[in-house]
């Protein structure tokens, strides 16, 4: 899709009204758990950042959005550098300053599996020696029919298949979770802040609820 069906879709698909619960439900997942993996002196990437749900409530010293939807600078914060561009121009974008590359619910959009192996190369290219790559995404094992429920799904991916996929790219997998989130906050579950808050503080309760991935894969030094 170019930049302005992407504007389109996501007018559809998000409300403007949801906007605010989504921001707030990404405030605890960042605090809560994904803030462990980067460090106050990293700087992070975030491709296809989306309406920067997870730069505007990371810290780190430096944050660099990258998306080929012009509305996504609209959402993010100031101090946020962005990038209008296809995510398989990354590495040209970034090269080699990233500690931390950050996607979630992306890969699936992708094409076909060779598009996938162009991009894993340039977010190798972006990382620093020993950087990590960090990936959310719907499981398809989880969601045999729901995964296609969206209309720009195209890529089906497991957590095993993408852990394959990045090794064989030269990633070390350093952890992989299953089953983390569930697939989305337009579902039936309840999605108060506190909720999801108590929800990461039991893994238990992934076993039965989670349906998306989180691969944590490392750029070797």
């Amino acid at each position: 899709m170019n930049s302005t069906e992407l504007s389109e879709l996501y007018k559809i698909r998000f409300a403007q009204d949801q906007l605010p619960r989504k921001k707030a439900i990404w405030q605890v997942i960042c605090r809560s758990f994904l803030q462990r993996f980067i460090k106050a002196s990293d700087t992070v990437v975030d491709v296809a950042c989306g309406y920067g749900e997870f730069l505007n409530n990371i810290s780190a010293n430096k944050k660099i959005a990258v998306d080929l939807n012009a509305d996504a600078l609209k959402f993010l914060d100031a101090d946020i550098e962005f990038h209008q561009c296809k995510a398989t121009s990354l590495g040209s974008v970034i090269a080699g300053r990233a500690d931390a590359v950050f996607t979630s619910n992306f890969l699936e959009h992708l094409p076909d599996k060779k598009t996938l192996d162009e991009f894993l190369d340039q977010v190798m290219i972006a990382l620093k020696p020993g950087g990590k790559y960090l990936v959310l995404g719907p499981n398809l094992r989880y969601l045999p029919g729901q995964y296609w429920d969206f209309y720009d799904h195209h890529l089906g991916l497991t957590h095993l298949s993408l852990s394959e996929a990045l090794q064989l790219k030269g990633f070390n997998i350093r952890l992989c979770i299953d089953r983390f989130l569930p697939f989305t906050t337009q579902g039936a579950l309840p999605t108060h802040p506190w909720l999801v808050w108590l929800y990461l503080k039991m893994p238990f309760a992934w076993r039965f609820l989670g349906k998306q991935f989180f691969i944590v894969a490392q750029k070797p030094f």
